[in-house]
């Protein structure tokens, strides 16, 4: 499956203006070919934006998701992508992936805040994994952080995850996620990873961009500057399984050496 990485850090606290950008990515994806259009944490509204993102927050299926849906079924193509999730007097840094169809496949709650800017503003989820089928590929959603945790990818490897979609706002000087922790969960778990950034100053931060997509081989099949821009690569699944035949790694496991570091 064709996917295609958004880098962008949209216009920090409109969902309006957010949507037209993401329209437009989606209208070149599909033009590309792509069968999913990932786009970064926090995209809909922005990250760095205080209090706004609980002004801002709405449920999984509230207005913002009703528009995603219909940009998605306008271009023939799913979308995964971050917002702040409002559930009752909480709020979730979340992801949700829709279908093509404008479905509403799965919807993620980041489970590893980041920082005292997130743990003031969010709550934890407590689901590791999510999944949803897409095109013939298992397709897993995690948040930023979550990925350093080999704990949460190694849980979406033994569940079957082919593709694991992972929207970022990764920020400087943490640089070497992208580069190198990236393919080696990628490698490690014998999947592939989409990792999405957003890029640019925004307010304290500054991200670092690099969105990739690595193979289960540990090469990046693409790899994105530190501008705006689209980036796209294919999740091959005849090389998956190809190159989880070669590296048994699930197979080879001994869970029963492990129980200590639990």
């Amino acid at each position: 499956m064709r996917t295609a990485l958004l880098q962008s850090s949209g216009r920090p606290g409109s969902v309006v203006e957010n949507l037209k950008v993401l329209d437009e990515a989606a209208g070149r994806a599909a033009a590309a070919g792509a069968g999913l259009l990932a786009a970064p944490e926090m995209f809909l509204t922005g990250y760095a934006i205080g209090d706004d993102i609980g002004r801002l927050a709405e449920p999984a299926d509230g207005d913002a998701a009703d528009a995603v849906a219909e940009i998605a079924t306008r271009h023939g193509v799913a979308v995964a992508y971050g917002y702040p999730e409002r559930s009752g007097e909480r709020v979730h840094n979340s992801a949700q992936l829709i279908s093509a169809d404008g479905t509403r496949l799965a919807n993620y709650r980041k489970t590893h805040l980041f920082g005292c800017f997130e743990r003031d503003h969010f709550t934890p989820g407590d689901q590791p994994v999510v999944q949803a089928e897409l095109n013939g590929l298992r397709v897993g959603l995690m948040i930023c952080y979550d990925v350093e945790f080999p704990e949460n990818v190694r849980a979406h490897a033994l569940a079957g995850t082919d593709l694991l979609v992972v929207p970022t706002a990764q920020m400087h000087p943490f640089q070497f996620v992208a580069e190198s922790v990236v393919p080696v969960r990628a490698f490690e778990n014998q999947m592939y990873v989409a990792y999405v950034n957003r890029v640019g100053e925004e307010g304290e931060f500054e991200f670092v961009g690099l969105s990739t997509l690595a193979g289960p081989d540990g090469i990046a099949r693409t790899r994105a500057g530190r501008a705006e821009e689209i980036v796209l690569a294919d999740a091959d699944p005849d090389f998956l399984a190809a190159s989880r035949e070669a590296n048994p790694y699930l197979k080879d496991r001994r869970p029963g050496l492990y129980g200590s570091l639990a």
